[in-house]
């Protein structure tokens, strides 16, 4: 089959409806919007554009779906989840092809994003049979304390585009697990996989009602009446940190549990000892993972003097080498952004940091023609004054600064209202767990480019987000604590 003929099978299987109930409807009325391929700009296909009536139809499947389903046995949970990780691993082939063209990455990174999110649905389904309780003697002795928990409710998912899939199974595994139902919004850029997904669960089992898809264009109207509804009882939201505060803010009127992963503007300092091969590598992958798309993604490197040359060359020889072109074609490894307000404001960061005094050591141009291509870009000698030192990038442009002092280093990479991600290279092991410590940072990765990692608790602190997901604390977001007093 033509790879022309292939990709358009592949986009023909999807759903182009919302699934509300188990069921697949049009929009109320009628409209659509479109799904574009950003290598090229063109439209992919159509899908429902759905209304606020569309959106508190999802919700009410969503409650008349919960009693049933938090009653279903923990292993029936986990069961479910551990066939929907089976199947979207047997069909990563598939679903990578969609990703590439409604996102733009690689395949290579596609396959990647699809193992990665596929582990929170066989992590959560570990976890559905080890939700645990209490059971002790009061401390007078005269009656018996029980804690149990239970499944929050409904709740309210809305996910970014840049990992279309694993930031839905994220958020859908926990909530599976812990017996929550849920309607869940996928970024309008994006909405592919998730559809995808939400097929590929129904096919594992998931009774209707569970998990219902809305797709739409107006995601403030849509989703808004929702929040302040009262039946939904959790928020999850993963985006930026300006669409973080507005949804607390709303989430406020009916005291929501929420979970907000927003933005991150991720220091990586390389302390003088530190191997620069090593941190080169690992400078790649924290910087081009996801084309730079990533809120995880390394935005300004703090370089000790003494190696800052020897980095800076090492790490432009890497990046300038980087075949640029669309995700299906064969060794590409660097993709479109997303969109061309996405590239418009890569190079507008990068425009003014050359003004300001940058030295562009690779990339720098937008490059003409179809798609919305921005190359790998290594800026060198940036000044602080420069507005990528405190705006999130989003692209494949790393600017350099250099540091004498620890004290400094660490100084400017806190200086942020960001505190996601933070990268560090040092060989000494004292230095490293002083530097880790001082990092403000829910994560850090220490001698290594990537921390995303199903079993352990991503998070923020700052105004990087509230709450944890994946790891052992990941399903506790979607559960409520009761306390049971016994007179015995």
């Amino acid at each position: 089959m033509a790879e022309s003929d292939r990709e358009r099978r592949v986009i023909d299987e999807v759903t182009k409806g919302l699934i509300i109930g188990g069921s697949v409807r049009d929009a109320t009325d009628g409209r659509t919007f479109g799904v574009e391929d950003p290598s090229t700009g063109e439209l992919l296909c159509d899908v429902a554009d759905a209304s606020p009536e569309d959106g508190m139809a999802a919700l009410d499947a969503a409650a008349n779906a919960q009693p049933s389903w938090a009653a279903t046995a923990p292993r029936e949970r986990g069961e479910i989840l551990r066939r929907a990780f089976e199947l979207v691993t047997e069909r990563a082939d598939e679903i990578a092809l969609l990703m590439t063209l409604e996102m733009g990455k690689p395949l290579a990174e596609s396959k990647a994003e699809i193992t990665y999110a596929a582990e929170f649905f066989r992590w959560f389904s570990e976890e559905a049979v080890r939700i645990s309780g209490e059971w002790k003697v009061n401390a007078n002795g005269a009656g018996r304390v029980l804690v149990t928990r239970q499944a929050i409710g409904p709740c309210l998912l809305i996910t970014p585009w840049n990992f279309p899939l694993a930031m839905g199974t994220r958020k859908i595994g926990p909530a599976i697990a812990a017996g929550c139902t849920m309607v869940i919004k996928p970024a309008g850029l994006t909405p592919l996989t998730i559809l995808k997904l939400a097929d590929i669960l129904a096919e594992a089992g998931l009774p209707d009602g569970v998990l219902n898809v809305v797709t739409t264009s107006s995601t403030g109207k849509v989703m808004e009446p929702l929040i302040r509804d009262g039946r939904i009882r959790k928020l999850s939201f993963t985006g930026s940190t300006e669409v973080g505060r507005k949804l607390i803010e709303q989430s406020a009127e009916q005291v929501l549990k929420t979970s907000m992963e927003l933005g991150g503007n991720a220091p990586f300092v390389v302390c003088a000892d530190a191997d620069v091969d090593e941190a080169v590598a690992g400078a790649m992958l924290a910087k081009m993972r996801n084309i730079g798309e990533a809120c995880t993604a390394a935005n300004r490197f703090y370089v000790h003097a003494d190696v800052a040359e020897e980095f800076t060359k090492k790490l432009t020889e890497r990046m300038g080498d980087m075949k640029i072109g669309r995700g299906t074609e064969e060794g590409v490894e660097v993709g479109p952004l997303v969109e061309a307000d996405q590239r418009d404001k890569v190079a507008e960061l990068v425009d003014d940091a050359v003004q300001k005094g940058a030295v562009v050591r690779t990339g720098g141009e937008v490059p003409s023609g179809a798609g919305y291509f921005y190359p790998p870009t290594v800026l060198a000698d940036v000044p602080t004054s420069a507005r990528l030192a405190k705006e999130e990038i989003f692209g494949p442009v790393a600017p350099i600064f250099t540091f004498t002092e620890d004290d400094d280093a660490i100084r400017a990479a806190n200086d942020t209202e960001f505190g996601l991600v933070s990268y560090l290279y040092t060989n000494d092991l004292s230095r490293a767990i002083r530097l880790s410590e001082r990092l403000e940072a829910g994560m850090v990765g220490l001698n290594q480019g990537m921390v995303s990692n199903a079993g352990a608790p991503f998070g923020g602190v700052k105004q990087s987000g509230l709450g944890r997901e994946g790891g052992s604390v990941g399903i506790d977001e979607y559960l409520e604590i009761k306390y049971i007093a016994m007179n015995v």
